[in-house]
């Protein structure tokens, strides 16, 4: 059978400040369909690793390709067309704070292409239904959201073009476990729904063991990937001491009672 192409593939990544290099020849492909997570210690890169994917920064050496486009020697016109192609959520959410709701989720259609107010609307309507907020929050600015419904709003945003390619920065960063855990079973439920591909950086070992397929560890400059059973059973220090401390036991038994049940 032939193989099919990844969806994103890192090959070679290197990254540089001044002498300190933070990823060392890093390679790993993402597959359709998956939840692939991407997690690592403090100043293992993770944020910087996510910037290069989505093209905001060149590496020093190495290439990244997106859905088969090599994107790290691409023009300015070039680049901004495949990343009309995905969408993103920033650690934050990253919403601009003088547009409501409703402005935040449709500034990506008004820069994209030519439609109506009132199809924009209506697609806003639907984005706001899809990640389970109320069609009145989309006149509320985002001082007035809760944490949860500002993640909610920023994944409607991610969602306003219809990627089928989805990047997520710390999505439940800051969440209380009760909203976390909604935020995770949306993305499974999304991913379902919408054939989304997704690609997300953590640090919250609850969300990698609920949501992720496969996962991509930072250590020593490299990425080592395999399912989360495989990197469980992986003896790097660095893997063993994150998965084999008290919350990384307690979120493994939880996943195991679900699939028993």
């Amino acid at each position: 059978m032939p193989t099919l192409q990844p969806i994103v593939s890192a090959r070679g990544i290197v990254n540089r400040f001044g002498s300190q290099v933070v990823h060392d020849g890093a390679d790993f492909d993402v597959h359709e369909g998956e939840v692939f997570g991407i997690v690592g210690g403090s100043g293992s890169g993770k944020s910087v690793l996510l910037r290069t994917l989505l093209g905001l920064r060149r590496p020093d050496q190495g290439t990244v390709s997106i859905e088969g486009r090599e994107i790290t020697s691409m023009g300015d016109q070039e680049l901004r067309d495949v990343k009309r192609r995905y969408g993103v959520t920033f650690q934050h959410g990253a919403l601009f704070t003088s547009l409501t709701v409703a402005g935040n989720v449709s500034l990506p259609v008004f820069e994209a292409m030519e439609l109506s107010q009132q199809t924009v609307t209506s697609l806003v309507d639907l984005r706001l239904r899809m990640v389970g907020l109320p069609l009145d929050s989309a006149a509320k600015f985002p001082a007035q959201l809760s944490g949860g419904m500002v993640k909610r709003v920023a994944l409607a945003r991610a969602l306003a073009l219809d990627p089928k390619l989805l990047f997520l920065d710390e999505p439940t960063a800051g969440l209380d476990p009760i909203a976390a855990a909604a935020f995770d079973e949306l993305l499974l439920y999304l991913r379902q729904a919408l054939g989304l591909t997704v690609v997300m950086v953590t640090h919250d070992l609850d969300t990698l063991v609920r949501t992720c397929d496969r996962v991509g560890v930072l250590v020593d400059g490299k990425v080592i990937v395999d399912t989360l059973q495989g990197i469980v059973a992986n003896d790097h220090p660095w893997i063993r001491q994150y998965f084999h401390g008290e919350r990384g036991r307690t979120a493994l038994r939880e996943k195991e009672a679900v699939r028993g049940s």
